[in-house]
């Protein structure tokens, strides 16, 4: 990659950071998802933080957080800390497991400040 295309490159994703913001109510979870779709996992919390910043500058647990659960980055709060509710998983018909389900539906909300995730993710139990 050449030097003029990847600063290009590191341009237009700085830009994409701070043009984008979270949807009216939409949740911590459902907004990193939502950006991961869109530019994927950098390795960092990029997209917990900027949620953070926006929404609830206060709430410095929320990193802490995801420290313990073992949780670096951004695609991690998606698919380990939590998952969709039971309710929205698909069952396989050959194995009979659940699975994510294709496209999860529009985020159910939580209130402007709440870093929490809303009614569509459920947290993982660590270890299990």
């Amino acid at each position: 990659m050449s030097e003029t295309s990847l600063a290009a490159e590191a341009e237009h994703y700085l830009a994409a950071v701070v043009e984008r913001e979270p949807q009216e109510r939409e949740c911590l979870v459902c907004f990193v998802a939502r950006m991961l779709d869109e530019f994927g996992c950098d390795g960092s919390l990029l997209w917990t933080r900027r949620f953070r910043d926006l929404r609830s500058p206060t709430a410095t647990a929320v990193e802490r957080r995801y420290g313990e659960q073992l949780v670096p980055c951004d695609c991690l709060v998606v698919h380990k800390a939590h998952q969709p509710t039971r309710e929205l998983m698909v069952r396989d018909v050959h194995t009979d497991e659940l699975e994510w389900p294709d496209r999860m539906p529009p985020c159910a909300g939580v209130r402007r400040t709440n870093t929490r995730a809303c009614a569509n993710w459920e947290r993982m139990v660590p270890g299990v």
